[in-house]
């Protein structure tokens, strides 16, 4: 007996799906934003002086006391920093995703699913972590400031350095540096400015997702891609980590 075949209407969904599935992320979507050389002149003007300040005011904002007035004055100081650099520095873009079927959508599922992905990877990194003493301090540093703050703080801080982040890294530096090596040396700065908080777990998220982000802002040719896998990322993070390490350290 030859078996059946699926429904029509099956068909057509399992086509349909299938079609606005996402190309891989190695593709880079066929847009180009032109972009003067005054523009240009300007963007690295602004990066290099936003680059120095908002890295000395993230080396102090995790070098204060967890919960203070300073930690917040700082953070949010840090957000605005980025944020306003990058808007400052010209025109960014949203970008694009391509599904096979060719058709160009903004990025939305496809990012906050890799965000959760990173979180998922990020978890299981952690429970191998905290088994490692210098890893497990690091971490907990900067837990403590997730636990020992006030929550709906603590996550609007969060979600507002993030979006920062991408506006200045992703946007601004990213469009005033080499197309063939803005992936490599946007990811390298952002890596190099949190050095300035002296602690090695936030040095090697750093650089584990800003590759990523990196990437997605190689594929996309904008922003909203890295920015909602970013906050998707920073949220579950903020929201779960401690968790894990609160029973791990009871």
């Amino acid at each position: 007996m030859t078996p059946s075949r699926a429904p029509a209407w099956w068909r057509r969904a399992q086509h349909a799906v299938e079609a606005r599935l996402p190309l891989p992320l190695t593709h880079v979507v066929p847009v180009v934003h032109r972009e003067t050389d005054a523009v240009v002149r300007r963007r690295r003007r602004v990066v290099a002086g936003v680059s120095l300040l908002g890295t000395g005011l993230l080396g102090m904002s995790l070098s204060s006391r967890p919960g203070s007035k300073q930690f917040y004055a700082t953070t949010a100081a840090v957000a605005v920093t980025w944020t306003a650099g990058g808007i400052a520095s010209g025109p960014l873009h949203l970008g694009w995703i391509e599904s096979r079927d060719r058709n160009l959508r903004r990025p939305v599922v496809t990012p906050v699913l890799t965000g959760v992905g990173a979180f998922a990877f990020f978890y299981g990194c952690a429970l191998v972590a905290r088994r490692l003493p210098v890893l497990d301090r690091a971490i907990g540093s900067v837990l403590a400031f997730a636990e020992e703050g006030h929550g709906p703080l603590v996550v609007a801080t969060t979600l507002a350095n993030g979006l920062g982040e991408e506006v200045f890294f992703r946007g601004a530096m990213y469009s005033a540096l080499d197309p063939d090596r803005a992936a490599l040396m946007s990811t390298g700065v952002y890596t190099l400015a949190t050095v300035s908080t002296r602690n090695p777990a936030l040095v090697l998220a750093a650089g584990v997702m800003g590759t990523l982000f990196a990437f997605q802002r190689r594929a996309s040719g904008g922003l909203q891609a890295p920015v909602l896998t970013h906050l998707t990322w920073s949220t579950l993070m903020v929201r779960y980590l401690p968790r894990l390490f609160r029973r791990a350290h009871a």
